[in-house]
């Protein structure tokens, strides 16, 4: 919201800057284009000090020139009588002797949001991709990207192969701004293509990038396919160092590689994933939430390939309290792959106490969980999850019958263990997934729960406040097959529901 007064303030701002005593202060005056910016993101309009905030930017002083190109690229697209002057005076600069100044005017016009912007930024960005210093190229090969992107204009075959070109640039940021710029220009033609000479260029040049650009690169690798298996193993000597880099990024991508190019040697494959245990298990336990994420995706598709890999760490993977739930849900669903003789009381007492978490979600998702394991591990399953009954809550009597369900299913030899559990629940279910799951237990084994037809009677009185058709057709069916083995108790019920039905 502007501020009150504007209009005076703006006035005052355009006095200060045409005051020459002020600009022969070069602290004071950069003081004054600091309120101008401040007046113009508080959504003041201080478009009538074009004239002077153009005048400012002729000065050594790369502060003062960074925030009248900041001012001069916000205005010129809501003005088009000022964007010729912005461009005029930007081009100028990309001639500046300091390339300081040459990069930062190329970057602010490759940032301006305006059409017919082609013909007066072409020249420039090919100057820049030629610029002797290392700074400049890589400002001009970013906004080549830039420049396709927001002006959606046909590729330029002479940037691509220039791009190309600059692929083996001394400056290893150039070179990878490049692989980002010709995989934005080539998307809709599947992205930059990697053949034998540049994979290899990008091999030999890997160990002079940083982190971030070893990632990526080493992500663009995947796309080349060897045609031998020397030149398989020759890849994966160079990648083999990066699989010990402390970025675990890096870590992942040399990893992603080595399986790729590994596929036909599956001994080679096994080994990578052992290797790679102690750098994931680092990450599953970063302050970064979303390097513990990644990480623990990774986890998950690992124990696919080794199941129990991770077996004698599975304490690394109980939930902390300021977990958010995404994570924790990664760490119940690991927790479940690792379970086995030893540790399936640790792990089934840690998902007990995920199961009254206040997030009820998470608490499904823990008893969902105690229902995988039951499939192994009934008895002590079922026995947690019959005490998980006794807190009387909602959310979590819903989940356990659901999980019953299923496991009855699944487990024959735990029914009358849970039929001895179900009693008593009915007061406590309030969805329609837990409904339905209970009035299912009810009818398939209502012969061994007592007051299976009572609980069925009490639904069936109600059924016409009853909102869900699928429980009302569950309801149907479930005193249907308890009439067969109780049919003295139901024939009343059944009755009485068929007459409402009809």
């Amino acid at each position: 919201m502007p501020y009150l007064g504007s209009e005076d303030a703006v006035w005052e701002l355009k006095k200060a800057l045409a005051n020459p005593h002020l600009q022969g202060d070069r602290l004071r005056y950069r003081t004054v284009i600091h309120k101008v910016i401040r007046h113009m993101t508080h959504g003041v309009d201080v478009s009538s000090v074009f004239m002077e905030m153009v005048k400012a930017s002729a000065t050594v002083d790369i502060v003062q020139k960074k925030l009248v190109y900041l001012y001069m690229c916000t205005y010129a697209p809501q003005k088009p009588d000022l964007a010729l002057l912005t461009i005029n005076t930007l081009c100028k600069d990309c001639s500046d002797p300091n390339p300081m100044v040459r990069g930062l005017a190329l970057r602010s016009m490759c940032n301006l949001r305006m059409p017919g912007l082609q013909e007066y930024i072409h020249q420039p960005v090919q100057n820049g991709l030629r610029d002797k210093a290392s700074y400049v190229r890589r400002v001009a090969v970013l906004g080549c990207a830039k420049v396709h992107k927001q002006q959606d204009v046909e590729i330029d075959g002479a940037i691509v192969n220039e791009l190309y070109s600059l692929l083996r640039d001394p400056d290893p940021i150039v070179l990878v701004n490049c692989l980002r710029a010709l995989e934005e220009i080539l998307r809709k033609e599947g992205g930059v293509v990697i053949n034998k000479p540049i994979a290899h260029h990008l091999l030999n040049r890997i160990a002079d990038l940083d982190q971030w650009g070893q990632s990526e690169v080493l992500t663009f690798l995947l796309r080349y396919k060897p045609r031998s298996e020397e030149e398989v193993f020759d890849i994966l000597n160079i990648v083999d160092n990066y699989l010990k880099s402390t970025h675990v990024s890096v870590v992942m991508g040399a990893t992603k590689l080595f399986l790729v190019l590994a596929k036909a040697f599956p001994h080679v494959q096994s080994d990578v994933l052992i290797r790679l245990k102690a750098p994931l298990l680092a990450a599953c336990t970063s302050e970064s939430r979303e390097m513990c994420f990644a990480a623990l995706c990774h986890v998950r598709e690992i124990l696919r390939s080794l199941p129990g890999h991770f077996g004698n760490h599975y304490k690394k993977f109980f939930c902390s309290y300021n977990d958010p739930h995404y994570i924790k849900n990664q760490k119940i669903d690991i927790l479940c792959e690792l379970v086995n003789d030893e540790n399936v009381h640790n792990i089934l007492e840690e998902l007990r106490v995920c199961c009254t978490d206040v997030s009820t979600q998470l608490a499904h998702t823990a008893v969902f969980a105690i229902g995988r394991i039951a499939r192994t591990y009934s008895e002590k399953c079922v026995k947690i999850l019959a005490g998980l009954l006794d807190y009387k809550q909602e959310h979590i009597t819903s989940a356990v019958m659901q999980t019953f369900r299923d496991l009855v299913w699944l487990c024959p030899q735990c029914t009358a263990s849970v039929c001895q559990a179900v009693p008593g629940c009915e007061d406590n279910i309030q969805d329609n997934e837990g409904k339905q799951a209970l009035i299912w237990l009810l009818g398939m084994h209502g012969e061994f729960i007592p007051n299976a037809p009572y609980v069925l009677e009490d639904y069936a009185e109600n059924v016409k406040t009853e909102v869900s058709p699928t429980v009302k057709m569950e309801l149907l069916a479930a005193l249907v097959r308890l009439f067969l083995s109780r049919p003295a108790e139901c024939q009343d019920i059944l009755g009485r529901l068929i007459h409402y039905c009809i």
